[in-house]
């Protein structure tokens, strides 16, 4: 830009033959009138008398003066704009270029941090200055009363000197452990989350794995141990195990177990090859990790991981609430028997010697992990009838199974009560009981069989007596609210009932003959999505396309379920027939 304003500043005419601004009348930026005064350029007396004198040698200046004097006075103040204009032009570029330079330095904000650290550093000298005051003022007040103590005796003031030195040397050796004791204000740090990402999931997963190897292979040679994998060993462990507890080495053998692990530890890590181990172990190969994964895999790879966290998290969940159970007295007649069982430990502790006690304690762990839970293990029924630790621990429940119980309890309560009104009021005589508590199952819009047109001996099977949530597609049709229709799939003895959960009239819903049924298999409704889907296509002679009851979560289940039924409805009408 400022290029540019050269080239148009020296356009023109040169500078020095302008008027000169200074002397011309003052004027706004942005006012310029017509009527301005031009200024006659000043002549002096020799030039007077060389204009008046024609023949003088002056002759060809005054031939010029009047060549400018006659110059048209719109020619001057054409010249006098351009030279405004440009002035402007420079002005209004230096504004700017200022701007920028403000903005780019921030001068203001620069100013301001100097001041306050300027206040910081004029704080913190007169603090020194006030430690420094207030040591100076310790130091001549322990020096004043040691003075006349000195003129009195000469001991006094060695044995000061020797305090201090002391004092002096207690500080320099324990003063940086007193320091490192020193409370300070605990400061939260967030640490920061790293984003989703396959790569990083499969790796975390090797690492997992590959740390918990070492505990995995523990407890697999302490299992086998224990169930007589290698007799020889597990004999020679076991009579190892009862000496030592006999004769009160059992803590000292451990801890020698514990060191020859280690050592053998050492050894392996300095190269040697040292295999020992009750269970052979067997080497999996480890999967290169890939680059670049798919869509599908990195779904796949998700959907693989989801399930061992949910596995894993549930087998976590039954057991802590197994604890709580325990010990909260949800099921009283178990936790009444870990009562009894405590206060008969802390009786005998109080007066047993710990002798006995730990002799007792020792044999009886090691006969029964050695002998009663490996003669349980061969025989089940005898475990289901002696085992008393076994026992207790399946006889616990967990949250969901105290939920399921509750609900069947009072589910029960109530059909009870509204078999004995009906059967009071309105029951006609030989009316079975299957008959009878049949029409009493519902739906969430109402009974099973009013719903659904069928007689009040259909109801549901006891594996879905709450139905599969599930979507009904029908190829057959084109118009989309007739295409998809979300609800609850039932399955009865005879028929496979569709219950639509939009509309509350008949019409929507679905019921199906299983005789009618000419083919039934799985179905997979996406064929990009990994795995072998979630839908059951089920085809009649009056659909030209199956109808398929996709997006079921339990579809392997009802698919199991609908095929048995199934197969039992063709084979007795086959039977029937021949």
């Amino acid at each position: 830009m400022l290029k540019k304003l050269d080239k148009i500043r020296f356009r023109g005419h040169k500078r020095d033959e302008f008027l000169d601004l200074a002397e011309s009348p003052n004027a706004s930026d942005t006012e310029c009138g017509d009527e301005i005064p031009v200024k006659i350029p000043r002549t002096s007396a020799r030039d007077n008398e060389e204009l008046r004198d024609p023949a003088g040698p002056g002759t060809i200046i005054m031939a010029s003066g009047v060549q400018d004097f006659n110059r048209t006075e719109s020619d001057r103040l054409n010249e006098i704009k351009g030279h405004l204009e440009i002035a402007l032009l420079e002005k209004h570029f230096l504004q700017e270029e200022l701007r920028k330079l403000r903005e780019e330095t921030n001068a203001e904000t620069l100013r301001q941090e100097l001041e306050k650290e300027r206040q910081r550093r004029l704080e913190l000298e007169q603090r020194v200055n006030e430690v420094l005051k207030a040591r100076a003022e310790e130091v001549s007040a322990a020096q004043q009363p040691a003075k006349p103590q000195a003129q009195a005796n000469g001991t006094d003031k060695s044995s000061h000197t020797v305090s201090s030195r002391l004092q002096k040397w207690f500080g320099d050796k324990f003063g940086e452990y007193v320091e490192d004791f020193r409370f300070q204000p605990e400061e939260n740090t967030v640490e920061a989350e790293e984003p989703l990402s396959a790569r990083r999931l499969t790796e975390n997963m090797r690492r997992l794995k590959r740390g918990a190897k070492p505990v995995t292979n523990f407890m697999k040679n302490l299992s086998a141990l224990l169930d007589w994998y290698s007799i020889y060993t597990s004999a020679i462990a076991f009579i190892i195990y009862i000496n030592a507890v006999w004769h009160g080495w059992a803590i000292p053998m451990f801890l020698f177990l514990a060191i020859l692990r280690l050592s053998l530890n050492y050894l392996i890590a300095r190269g040697w090859r040292i295999q020992w181990s009750i269970v052979p172990e067997v080497s999996e190969q480890m999967e290169q990790p890939k680059e670049d994964l798919t869509v599908s895999e990195k779904f796949q790879l998700v959907l693989d991981v989801a399930q061992k966290a949910q596995n894993l998290f549930g087998k976590m969940a039954d057991i802590l609430e197994k604890f709580k159970n325990l010990f909260m007295w949800v099921q009283p007649e178990i936790t009444q028997k870990l009562y009894i069982a405590l206060w008969a430990a802390f009786i005998a502790s109080c007066f047993l010697p710990y002798k006995i006690l730990g002799l007792a304690l020792g044999l009886y762990a090691g006969i029964k992990f050695f002998l009663i839970d490996f003669i349980f293990k061969r025989c089940p029924r005898l475990r289901t009838k002696y085992d008393t630790p076994y026992i207790i621990w399946i006889s616990l429940l967990t949250d969901p199974q105290l939920k399921e119980r509750s609900n069947a309890t009072v589910s029960r309560r109530l059909q009870t009560a509204a078999t004995r009104s009906c059967v009071g009021s309105s029951a006609p005589a030989g009316i079975s009981k299957d008959e009878d508590t049949s029409r009493f199952h519902t739906t969430k819009r109402g009974n099973f069989h009013e719903i659904f047109n069928l007689s009040e001996s259909e109801r549901p099977l006891p594996v879905c007596e709450n139905g599969w949530r599930c979507c009904l597609i029908n190829r057959d049709r084109k118009m989309p609210t007739d295409y998809i229709r979300n609800g609850v799939l039932y399955v009865t003895e005879n028929y496979l009932c569709f219950e639509s959960s939009k509309s509350g009239s008949s019409k929507r819903n679905k019921v199906i003959k299983l005789s009618d049924i000419t083919d039934i298999q799985k179905y997979k409704v996406l064929s990009v999505l990994p795995g072998s889907g979630m839908g059951i296509a089920v085809s009649t002679p009056s659909t030209q396309k199956p109808l398929v009851f996709g997006a079921m979560v339990h579809r392997d289940e009802a698919f199991e379920t609908i095929f048995s039924q199934y197969v039992k409805i063709i084979s007795a009408s086959s039977s029937s027939e021949s």
